[in-house]
C-alpha cells in the first residue's frame, strides 16, 4: 500500500492512473471536495457526472474545470437530496439511458444547520446526508452493479463521534435539537450504510466510508461562534487527540486537494480489496480508538444490528424496499 498521509493530494493519488472509459458519479459537485474530485478524476481521463441541486452553480463548476481542461468529459446531473421526488426523477431519467456507473461518490452534505425538515418531513441533516444518498444509491444500484469494478464511496466524518444514529427519534420529535448531535447521527449513518451495502452485496461491490479531514469549504456556512466553541471543547476533551489539540482545541486544516484525496483514493485504488467496508482517513485504513481528526473511529459505527435496523428505518422513510444479492 502506498505511503500516503494527511497531506496527500488528489494529484498524488492519481499519478500513473489512466481512467479513460470509467464513469464516476459525484454528488455535491458544484463546489468544494466534489468539484475537486470531479476535476482530478476528469484530468485522469474519467467521464464524470457531476451532480448538484443548483443548475447555475453546477454549470459554473463545470466551466471552471473545462477552462483548465477543455477535453474534460463531464456530464451534469440535477437532483435535490432533500427532496425524494427530485431524486426519483433523476434516477428514473438516468436509468432510462442504459448507462452504467462504475463508481458513485456520495459527497454532498449539510452541516450543523438550524433545525428544519426536508420536504418529506425528515430532519434536514439526517434527511439530506443519509436518506437522500440511501435513496439515490439504491435506485441507481442496477446501473452500479452493471459497472466495471463497482464501488460506492460515502463521505462521512470525524463528526460521527458526536453521536451514533438514533433509531427511535431520528427527527428530534421527542428530544431537543442539537446541531452537532444531528450532524453526528447523519455521519454515523453514512458508515452504517456502507457496512450494510457490503453485507447485502458481498463481493459484487466495494464500499468505503471516508473522513476527508477539516477543510474550509461552503459546508461550514452554518458555523456560528457558539458551534465553533462547542467543537473546540469537544476536541480538547478527546482522549485520543494530540497534546496540542487538547491544549488549543485546534484541528489540522487541509487544502481542498488533500481533503478530496481520500475519497478519490477509495474510488480508484486496488489496495483495499481485503478491506471492503472500511472507514478511511488520511488515505489510510481507519484505526479503532485512534485520533478522530486523523483516521480514528469509535467502535459503535461497526455494529451489524444497528446497520440492519438503520436500513429498515431508511426503507420506511422512503416508502420503498430494497434487497441485495443475499
Amino acid at each position: 500500500m502506498a505511503a500516503y498521509g494527511s497531506d496527500t493530494t488528489t494529484e498524488e493519488v492519481l499519478r500513473g492512473h489512466d481512467l479513460t472509459g470509467r464513469h464516476f458519479m459525484i454528488t455535491g459537485a458544484s463546489s468544494g471536495l466534489g468539484e475537486e474530485s470531479s476535476r482530478a478524476l476528469a484530468q485522469a481521463g474519467a467521464t464524470v457526472t457531476m451532480m448538484a441541486r443548483n443548475p447555475q452553480k453546477l454549470e459554473n463548476a463545470i466551466e471552471r474545470i473545462r477552462s483548465a481542461n477543455p477535453s474534460a468529459q463531464l456530464n451534469a446531473g440535477i437532483a435535490d437530496l432533500s427532496d425524494q421526488k427530485s431524486i426519483r426523477n433523476y434516477a428514473e431519467g438516468f436509468l432510462s439511458t442504459g448507462s452504467t456507473v462504475d463508481v458513485l461518490i456520495n459527497n454532498a452534505g449539510v452541516m450543523v444547520c438550524p433545525f428544519s425538515k426536508t420536504v418529506d418531513g425528515i430532519e434536514m441533516q439526517f434527511g439530506t446526508n443519509h436518506i437522500g444518498h440511501f435513496l439515490l444509491t439504491n435506485l441507481l444500484m442496477p446501473a452500479i452493479l452493471a459497472g466495471d469494478n463497482p464501488r460506492v464511496i460515502n463521505l462521512s466524518s470525524a463528526g460521527h463521534t458526536h453521536s451514533d444514529v438514533n433509531l427511535n427519534d431520528p427527527n428530534f420529535d421527542e428530544s431537543k435539537y442539537n446541531a452537532w448531535e444531528s450532524y453526528g447521527r447523519s455521519k454515523s449513518a453514512n458508515i452504517h450504510f456502507t457496512q450494510e451495502i457490503v453485507r447485502r452485496y458481498g463481493d459484487h461491490i466495494q464500499s468505503f466510508a471516508v473522513h476527508p479531514g477539516v477543510i474550509l469549504t461552503d459546508l461550514g456556512r452554518h458555523l456560528t461562534p457558539e458551534l465553533m466553541n462547542e467543537m473546540t471543547e469537544r476536541v480538547k476533551s478527546r482522549s485520543t487527540s494530540s497534546s496540542e489539540a487538547k491544549e488549543s482545541g485546534a484541528l489540522p486544516f487541509k487544502s481542498i486537494q488533500a481533503g478530496a484525496a481520500t475519497q478519490v483514493w477509495a474510488a480508484i485504488t486496488n489496495d483495499l480489496k481485503d478491506k471492503n467496508g472500511a472507514y478511511l482517513g488520511d488515505c489510510q485504513v481507519g484505526i479503532e480508538g485512534g485520533n478522530p481528526s486523523e483516521s480514528g473511529y469509535l467502535p459503535y459505527i461497526f455494529n451489524t444490528e444497528t446497520a440492519k435496523a438503520l436500513w429498515s428505518l431508511s426503507e420506511n422513510l422512503v416508502n420503498q424496499r430494497f434487497s441485495g444479492t443475499d
